[in-house]
Formats: structure tokens, C-alpha cells, sequence
């Protein structure tokens, strides 16, 4: 790992161009490590199930891969949410990858109000998994272990099902905006 004192471009008193970055270091506090945090390009996932009938949901950033044997994942969900002590109840959970013009779906999915599935194509597996449609990845799991992650909780899931579908490009959430892949050539 890499630290500050020990960075490949150690900063120095004044930039040597004229559009130069200077890092800076800031305090730990709640705006400076979301800004901190929101440096690292994320997809987001759709977390959903079907509860009395009707689709639950929530989108999340922090979505990782654990293991390919047992094929696991984890996501870490907000104590403050609402929604995750309902899909907690759910024998399997649907994670849709969210695609490349989904971003006003995952603000809704994001947010406390209206309905998160208006006019949102979706489907319930028959063991109740919700998968939204056009999305670049589904898989089903089943919640394995929850970790306490200090106001987060840190949801340990197995997969059950994957499935893919190539050429559809991700939704990429970087600095708070919703961002494109571009190929690197």
C-alpha cells in the first residue's frame, strides 16, 4: 500500500503545471469521508425481493466479490434503512446490476419516497427473488451472515443463480454522478 509520505508524486510547495493536483489532506468527518470515499468508482446493485406480494427494493454501491468457492458476495446496507429489515426476511434476494441509463432508477431506488418500481421493468423468480429488467448482471443469493460495519451492516450473501448478459455496460456511480466506461485504448 501506498502512503502519503511515501507516494510515487509526493506533492510539492507550488504545482509544477499549471493544471496540476495537489492532494491535501483533510479531517476524518462525515462529508470529507464521503468525498474520500466517492474517489472509488463503483457499479450499483439492485437489492430486491418480493414482500406480501410486491416488489421491495433498495440500490447499493457497495457491492463486492467474496469467494468462488462457496461462490459468495457481500454488500453493506445503512442501519437507518427502512427497507433492508424487509428484504432481511426474504428467503432469496434478487442483485441486479444496474446498467448504463438506469440512473434515475437507482435514485429512486435509493430513495425514502414514492414508488421505487414505477415504471421499472422487473420479474420475481418463483422463490421470490426481484431481478430488474435491462440489467447487466442477476444473480440470486440467499443471506449467509451480517457483520456489524460500525453504521453499516455488512450482509454476507451465497449465490444461488448468475446470470449475464454481455454488451450491456454497467452503471458506473464515481464523485457522486453517474458516470460512463470508456475503452482504454
Amino acid at each position: 500500500m501506498v502512503t502519503p509520505a511515501h507516494h510515487p508524486n509526493p506533492p510539492a510547495a507550488a504545482p509544477a503545471e499549471p493544471n496540476a493536483v495537489v492532494p491535501h489532506t483533510a479531517e476524518l468527518n462525515a462529508a470529507a469521508l464521503r468525498q474520500a470515499f466517492g474517489a472509488y468508482p463503483t457499479g450499483v446493485v439492485a437489492l430486491g425481493a418480493l414482500r406480501d406480494g410486491e416488489p421491495v427494493g433498495l440500490a447499493v454501491s457497495s457491492f463486492v466479490s467474496i469467494s468462488l468457492e462457496p461462490p459468495m458476495v457481500a454488500v453493506s446496507v445503512a442501519r437507518t434503512s427502512t427497507t433492508w429489515p424487509r428484504l432481511t426476511e426474504a428467503p432469496v434476494l434478487g442483485l441486479s446490476v444496474l446498467s448504463r441509463g438506469q440512473g434515475a432508477l437507482c435514485r429512486r431506488l435509493a430513495s425514502r419516497e414514492g414508488d421505487r418500481f414505477d415504471g421499472t421493468g422487473w420479474q420475481a423468480t418463483p422463490d421470490g427473488a426481484v431481478l430488474i429488467h435491462d440489467a447487466a448482471l442477476w444473480q440470486t443469493a440467499r443471506v449467509n451472515a451480517v457483520y456489524d460495519g460500525g453504521d453499516h451492516e455488512i450482509v454476507l450473501m451465497e449465490l444461488l443463480t448468475v446470470e449475464l448478459f454481455p454488451g450491456v455496460e454497467p452503471l458506473v456511480f464515481h464523485t457522486s454522478q453517474f458516470r460512463e466506461l470508456t475503452p482504454h485504448g
